[in-house]
């Protein structure tokens, strides 16, 4: 449960200023004259306390539109290599402009760091926040909950008691499973997207475990690989899938781009796709359908994951009720060659064709 929140004048009582002084320096007035030894009191009392000023009360001081950050837990470089994120960004974008909000990208790669959250809040006087990638690990959240300030998690977290939106990972992970378990596979192999403190990691994998059970397969640690975001992490892991005895079949790789290295290194083996190894992929980023061949995958509702988190932020912002429970959006898998099947939809049966093999009785 929330603490009784803290007041402005808790914050100058505590840094030994007036609340004048207080409301200068978190809002940033620059015509007001204080000293760098004083703002930095107003700021520790501020953390202290787990202060911030209400957005309606900073707009009327700033004369300016509301901000909020979209956070990423992932280093600089990642976030701009991201070919997910731009979709997602947009819709997030066109449901905060019409607001009055304006949206701050913020990535936050050490979320060990003391008041990694709650600096960015002060320093950059932001009103809400979408923090996309929640980890696990992160034992700055709880802070924030503690707080009572706006946020929405793009992911789960189970136990924070943060609002959140999501795709159903684990439903879209155990279709793409399943469609390479009905193809005739056997021996699937697993990379993932992320390492496992993220928990869309841990929900994909979860997916791929319960298409096996539910097939009768069993479930063989050394067919599991993390990947770590990046096409390097796919290629590596793929080696050491194609260096065991006998090597995977098929392989679902959580993550497009994590994908895209898994498939250099099927290449570089001197493997056919999908003759020699099928591969499914998973969020349909926009080169899934022009590399050689073309990625089977699970497509995610990119611009409406970021269009419901920021609809559903600015509502907790204007006090407005927001569902308790994780909402879940879903995925749709689109299959194309690099799984055996020419380049259709699951849902048109009609066009499905198996190429060179007939489909297995289960």
């Amino acid at each position: 449960m929330a603490r009784k929140r803290a007041t402005s004048q808790d914050v100058a009582n505590l840094a030994g200023v007036s609340r004048t002084t207080v409301s200068f320096v978190l809002n940033n007035v620059s015509t007001a004259r204080i000293s760098e030894k004083t703002r930095q009191k107003v700021l520790q009392a501020a953390r202290e306390l787990g202060y911030f000023p209400h957005a309606a009360a900073r707009s009327l001081v700033t004369q300016k539109s509301c901000l909020v950050g979209f956070v990423l837990c992932q280093s600089p470089d990642r976030v701009f290599s991201d070919a997910f994120l731009p979709e997602v960004l947009r819709g997030a974008s066109d449901i905060a402009r019409p607001r009055g909000f304006r949206v701050l990208v913020e990535p936050v790669e050490d979320i060990s760091k003391p008041f990694a959250y709650i600096d960015l809040v002060l320093e950059q006087r932001i009103d809400g926040l979408i923090l996309s990638g929640p980890r696990s690990d992160d034992e700055q959240l709880p802070k924030l909950c503690h707080m009572g300030f706006p946020v929405v998690l793009l992911g789960q977290l189970p136990g924070s008691g943060l609002p959140s939106v999501d795709v159903d990972n684990i439903n879209g992970a155990r279709k793409a499973v399943e469609h390479l378990i009905k193809l005739g596979h056997r021996r699937i192999g697993f990379i993932s997207n992320a390492p496992p403190q993220y928990t869309a990691s841990a929900h994909r994998l979860e997916g791929y475990r319960r298409a096996l059970s539910q097939y009768g397969l069993p479930y063989e640690e050394e067919l599991v690989c993390y990947g770590d975001f990046t096409e390097e992490s796919g290629y590596a892991a793929m080696k050491k899938l194609l260096a065991l005895s006998p090597p995977p079949t098929a392989v679902f790789v959580a993550s497009d781009l994590v994908a895209f290295g898994a498939l250099a290194a099927i290449h570089e083996r001197g493997l056919a796709i999908p003759q020699d190894m099928a591969v499914v992929g998973f969020d349909d980023v926009r080169l899934a359908r022009y590399i050689n061949p073309p990625l089977t995958t699970v497509r995610l509702p990119a611009y409406e994951l970021g269009a419901t988190a920021m609809d559903m932020l600015i509502k907790i912002i204007n006090g407005e009720n927001v569902p308790d429970s994780p909402l879940l959006l879903e995925t749709e898998l689109v299959i194309r060659e690099s799984c055996g099947f020419t380049k259709t939809r699951l849902g048109d049966q009609a066009n499905i064709v198996a190429k060179g093999t007939a489909m297995p009785a289960l």
